[in-house]
C-alpha cells in the first residue's frame, strides 16, 4: 500500500514603484524649464521696470505646466511674493488667459485681483494642472499674465523685487 499526500502553494507578488513629479515654467510660451530654486526665471516685463513713474503698469506673461512623464496631475498654489529693497506703492493683478500673451487688454480668470499690495500677502489663489496624456507627452499649460501697476506714491530711485513661488502638490 502506496499513501500519497498532495500539497500546493500560492504567491502573490506586489510590484510598487513611485510616479514622477515635474512642475516647468516659461517666459515664451514655446520654451519650458525647472526653476526650482529663486529667483527663477526673470521675467522679460513689456515696458522697462527699471524706469517706471506714477501711473505705469508693466506686463508680462508666464507660463507653467507638468513636465513629460509626470504620472499625477497638481494643484498649484501661488504662494506670497517674496519681496526685497522696497516695493512700496506698487501693485500687482494675476490674470489667467486662455491664450499665452499680456498685455493692457489680457483678460481671463483674475487670480490676484488688481490693486493687491506687491508685498501683500495672498490666501487660497491656486489652479489645477493636468499631467499628459499620454504619460509621455507634457500637460497642458496654464497661462499667466502679471500686471504690475506704479501708484502715486512711487518714490524717485525706489528700487526692489518680487519673485513669486508657484508650489505643485500632486493630486492622486
Amino acid at each position: 500500500m502506496v499513501l500519497a499526500a498532495w500539497n500546493d502553494s500560492e504567491f502573490a507578488t506586489g510590484t510598487f514603484a513611485a510616479g514622477t513629479f515635474n512642475l516647468q515654467g516659461s517666459t515664451d510660451g514655446t520654451s519650458y524649464a525647472d526653476h526650482a530654486a529663486s529667483p527663477g526665471a526673470t521675467l522679460p516685463f513689456t515696458v522697462n521696470p527699471s524706469n517706471l513713474a506714477p501711473g505705469d503698469t508693466v506686463y508680462v506673461p508666464f507660463a507653467v505646466r507638468l513636465a513629460a512623464n509626470t504620472t499625477t496631475g497638481a494643484t498649484v498654489t501661488l504662494n506670497t511674493p517674496t519681496a526685497a529693497g522696497s516695493v512700496a506703492n506698487l501693485s500687482y493683478e494675476l490674470v489667467q488667459p486662455t491664450s499665452f500673451g499680456c498685455s493692457s487688454s489680457t483678460t481671463g480668470t483674475d487670480l490676484v485681483p488688481a490693486g493687491t499690495a506687491l508685498g501683500g500677502a495672498l490666501s487660497g489663489v491656486t489652479f489645477t494642472l493636468n499631467a499628459g496624456s499620454p504619460a509621455s507627452a507634457p500637460g497642458a499649460a496654464v497661462f499667466l499674465c502679471f500686471k504690475v501697476t506704479a501708484g502715486a506714491g512711487l518714490v524717485q530711485g525706489q528700487s526692489g523685487t518680487a519673485t513669486w513661488q508657484f508650489a505643485a502638490a500632486s493630486t492622486s
